[in-house]
């Protein structure tokens, strides 16, 4: 089926390549889709726990079609990256997933005002809300990192939906300088467990947002409390976003925006808690550390999961070549490789005993079992470094 949908496309470049996977990018518009058809089956069924589908669809269903052993490590030839990047067809999907994204909230702000669902439907309402609100954050981590002012408008916008307004500016201009560093509160260090990871990582990202800010204004000689501050008019766009809502549907649905919101930045942040896990870059002579290259993050290419997230899984690639858009990005032999995609990743996250069985032998081996050469979480380093020695 792949094959005879690519045939559909005009080929790229001289060299006549097509994208095999054009078509298959629009199963990362299904997901906006998922609380409607949640809505139809409840409302057939009568069955409250329909609603909890998005929970069910994020930490099983993908999981285990990850477990199928799809994998795609393809790369598009070079020749025809500059082409395949100008190709509005890729940018509309993400644009697209924004005005899905907010088509949903709507309907869950109906739902969760009208009466007609008991607490347990509207917190699986509010669960599934914040899945789609987790995914719409990788949508704008997509188009934050484009030049064109739409994209980074609409990144603004779909953050807002999370009050996660922040992550614009922390991401850009602070994860991607000091990321595999120890400076960096969106990388976590061998040892670190995702529940020691997620508040630092939560508060230390708007701390250095703010920062970020900060230096910005006074480099150019204005306030901080200026309408050029990126962080404070995407939060901004969060306050006017919330207040619009409760004042079209009542301020009941406030508490469930709020479980949505939280729902979808620790999504982010168990996401951001996988990819960089124990990796650290050298530090060169003069104290500075080495270019961000792709051994500095873990890759999956699992294909479902890559279609759904905008190959964010492709990661060495991102961090390497902020620029190049989702459908270009390569993979790397050299990139160390997840054992199965971020959706089983995540699972493997929330419980720790399974994730450092897993993933520490992975890191260690990485290095070549010299664990002084991995991000080490300052708490446990002796224990680390001493369980290496008795390893030795």
């Amino acid at each position: 089926m792949m094959m005879k949908m690519s045939s559909l496309q005009p080929a790229l470049g001289d060299v006549g390549w097509t994208d095999p996977k054009r078509y298959w990018w629009l199963l990362s518009l299904l997901l906006p889709a998922v609380p409607l058809v949640a809505w139809g089956a409840a409302s057939t069924t009568g069955v409250a726990m329909i609603w909890y589908i998005g929970p069910v669809l994020l930490f099983v269903v993908l999981p285990v079609v990850d477990m199928l052993g799809l994998r795609d490590a393809d790369n598009p030839p070079e020749e025809v990256v500059a082409e395949l990047d100008s190709r509005r067809y890729y940018r509309w999907l993400t644009y697209l997933f924004v005005v899905a994204q907010f088509g949903v909230l709507v309907v869950a702000c109906e739902l969760w005002s009208s009466g007609s669902l008991g607490w347990v439907a509207k917190l699986g309402l509010a669960l599934t809300i914040g899945t789609i609100a987790g995914i719409a954050i990788n949508a704008a981590h997509e188009l934050g990192h484009k030049a064109p002012t739409i994209e980074k408008w609409l990144s603004k916008l779909a953050l807002a939906q999370t009050c996660y307004g922040h992550f614009y500016t922390e991401h850009n201009r602070g994860h991607h300088k000091h990321v595999a560093t120890p400076a960096d509160p969106a990388s976590s260090r061998l040892g670190e467990s995702f529940y020691a990871f997620y508040p630092r990582t939560v508060i230390g990202s708007v701390r250095s947002a703010i920062a970020i800010e900060r230096t910005a204004a006074a480099r150019l000689g204005r306030s901080f409390w200026s309408v050029h501050n990126a962080v404070l008019h995407s939060w901004a766009m969060s306050v006017v976003l919330f207040a619009g809502l409760a004042a079209i549907f009542g301020a009941a649905i406030l508490p469930w925006l709020a479980v949505q919101a939280v729902i979808g930045f620790s999504l982010l942040e168990v996401v951001n808690y996988i990819e960089h896990y124990g990796l650290l870059r050298a530090t060169r002579p003069d104290g500075r550390h080495v270019r961000c290259e792709p051994v500095h993050s873990w890759n999956a290419n699992n294909t479902v999961t890559n279609l759904v997230l905008f190959q964010l899984q492709r990661h060495s690639d991102h961090h390497a070549n902020p620029l190049r858009r989702y459908q270009s990005l390569r993979h790397f032999d050299e990139a160390p490789q997840l054992p199965t995609g971020y959706a089983g990743m995540i699972v493997l996250a929330l419980v720790p005993p399974l994730w450092r069985r897993v993933m520490d032998p992975k890191v260690l081996a990485h290095y070549g079992g010299d664990v002084t050469l991995a991000n080490l979480h300052p708490p446990r380093r002796r224990q680390l470094l001493a369980s290496y020695r008795t390893v030795r």
